[in-house]
């Protein structure tokens, strides 16, 4: 089994949590919003009514997070059927605009210049093998004057041990190291790419997408295990936002 298999097969255990769990998502739906870091940045161009695409849509309740804040559609690609399925069910039952395909991305199924947004955020690039394909991807379907808005964890999170007591960089991860295998829930087992924050700006300028702004944040989006990790006490670079225009 490759590396893009036992991920896939990892992500597939993770998504019957998202249909077991069906009622729970559901009502994370109905109120869902963004992080107020996210919002400090790409609020004000949700805010002027964009369509958006979000690869690597999982459970979706971010996708509602998008329209709450002002996007008019929202089209989630994810290559997990349950994953897909259950959040078209949400959808539908909150009467979203929002629509469900099932794809490997890159490349992106949906046509050139046909979005206003790609949303990348909370644990999607990190699954990425080749970053030039998907800024390659996000710049080709994007409008004139659209935008790439990443919101992910940094690249330093996977080198923190969780311990409550202080902070430690574990013995079996580099920074400079090209993946690791994830051990926390909920993607136990699949294969993580060790992506450097400079890879990803660069990436994503070589696609011919200026970074408006590039923020790291002490807040983690995802907090694994019953533990309060030292890490997260607000010191430390947890996750980080990025803007960038196509020009137009």
């Amino acid at each position: 089994m490759d590396d893009h298999e036992r991920t896939r097969e990892a992500w597939g255990r993770a998504g019957e949590k998202y249909v077991r769990e069906h009622a729970a998502f559901l009502a994370e739906a109905r109120t869902a919003t963004l992080f107020p870091h996210e919002l400090d940045v790409v609020g004000p161009v949700l805010a002027r009514g964009p369509e958006v695409l979000h690869p690597m849509s999982g459970n979706g309740v971010d996708d509602h997070a998008l329209l709450h804040a002002g996007a008019v559609r929202v089209t989630g690609l994810d290559y997990d059927e349950r994953a897909v399925t259950s959040a078209q069910e949400r959808a539908d039952a909150l009467w979203a605009p929002v629509r469900y395909v099932r794809a490997d991305v890159p490349p992106f199924p949906v046509p050139d210049a046909s979005v206003d947004v790609v949303y990348t955020g909370k644990g999607a690039v990190v699954w990425v093998a080749d970053l030039e394909a998907w800024a390659g991807e996000s710049a080709r379907v994007l409008r004139p004057g659209g935008h790439l808005f990443v919101h992910e964890a940094h690249p330093m999170v996977p080198l923190y041990g969780l311990d409550a007591h202080g902070t430690r960089v574990r013995d079996d991860r580099s920074c400079f190291a090209a993946s690791h295998v994830n051990d926390t829930f909920p993607a136990h087992g699949a294969v993580e790419r060790q992506h450097a924050l400079g890879e990803v700006v660069t990436a994503v300028a070589g696609a011919g997408l200026r970074v408006e702004v590039l923020r790291e944040h002490p807040e983690p989006f995802w907090r694994p295990g019953d533990v309060e990790a030292a890490a997260w006490g607000g010191r430390l670079p947890n996750s980080y936002s990025l803007l960038a225009r196509l020009s137009g």
